[in-house]
């Protein structure tokens, strides 16, 4: 299956909530939930992308899974944001 990326406004959504390390709430494909601080945007090889969260332990999400991202930073400059 072709990784399919996702378009540039969302990824600019997740640039900025990394830049502020907004503390975020991701609702991923298959119906699970990763919170943590938004860390960074990492691409590998193949060129999918990650975003890095730090949960008390670092974990990569694949850009294409995620459905909403919500922040929870208070004075965050958004919200919530639908990817799909």
């Amino acid at each position: 299956m072709k990784n399919q990326p996702i378009a540039c406004e969302l990824h600019d959504y997740i640039e900025i909530a990394c830049m502020f390390g907004y503390r975020v709430k991701l609702m991923l494909t298959e119906h699970r939930i990763v919170e943590g601080k938004a860390v960074d945007i990492v691409t590998e090889q193949d060129k999918r992308e990650f975003l890095v969260i730090d949960s008390g332990e670092r974990q990569k999400v694949e850009l294409s899974k995620i459905v909403e991202m919500e922040t929870r930073t208070p004075g965050a400059k958004f919200q919530s944001i639908r990817f799909k």
